[in-house]
């Protein structure tokens, strides 16, 4: 429970009235969104897809943390999101109760760093904040005004920097520059298309086009 609301981890009986939800709050195009890039092929974090349900409404508002890798040495995050409230509730402060709640959570599990790209006044209230420029690169089209991080453990931040992807795409692209290294140091011909790094491999880690970018929270 988060003061007012009683907030409870989703169920997956749940999960069809969820997608209805975010239908409602950022209509179908949503999932051609850049973040929906790093969701394609994962699963949220257990224990950190969230929920507060109304009784007229049912599901009320929702949210929900997925895993990332970040970078060569696959620095760990989370992303928040996507984060729903029915237009019938918000400005009630369910979208900042169910952040905090998923934050309190994610911290006391021991994770250190969120990023989100969304609207940094609304994020701004959990302490999120816009990443320096360039530090980070996202699969496919974004605004870098609104791609905001939040370290949950203090410094979490330092160090980390390069091409944000889900742990399998990440496991792929490492899988693809290891396999072009063996064969670099070996004397074996590498095309050019196989030369590169981690960091400039955005291309190789979109499934296919994406445009747009991440919705922005409860208003």
């Amino acid at each position: 429970m988060s003061g007012q609301f009683i907030i409870s981890e989703s169920l997956p009986e749940d999960q069809s009235e969820i997608d209805h939800l975010l239908d409602l709050s950022f209509g179908i195009g949503r999932r051609t969104k850049t973040s929906y890039r790093l969701r394609e092929g994962n699963r949220p974090v257990g224990g950190l897809s969230l929920v507060i349900r109304d009784h007229r409404l049912g599901i009320a508002g929702a949210i929900s943390f997925w895993p990332l890798r970040i970078g060569a040495k696959g620095a760990a995050a989370l992303l928040l999101g996507p984060l729903a409230v029915h237009p019938e509730r918000q400005n009630l402060g369910i979208g900042l109760a169910l952040m905090r709640e998923g934050l309190a959570r994610a911290k006391a599990m021991g994770h250190r760093l969120a990023i989100l790209v969304g609207d940094e006044p609304y994020y701004a209230r959990v302490g999120f904040k816009k990443l320096p420029e360039d530090l980070l690169i996202m699969p496919g089209p974004y605004d870098p005004g609104r791609l905001l991080y939040l370290e949950i453990m203090p410094g979490a931040l330092e160090g980390v920097s390069g091409l944000v992807l889900p742990p399998h795409r990440f496991d792929a692209v490492a899988h693809h520059h290891l396999t072009t290294s063996f064969r670099e140091a070996s004397g074996n011909p590498v095309p050019a298309a196989g030369r590169g790094n981690l960091r400039a491999s955005a291309a190789f880690a979109v499934p296919h086009g994406a445009d747009g970018e991440e919705e922005g929270g409860e208003a």
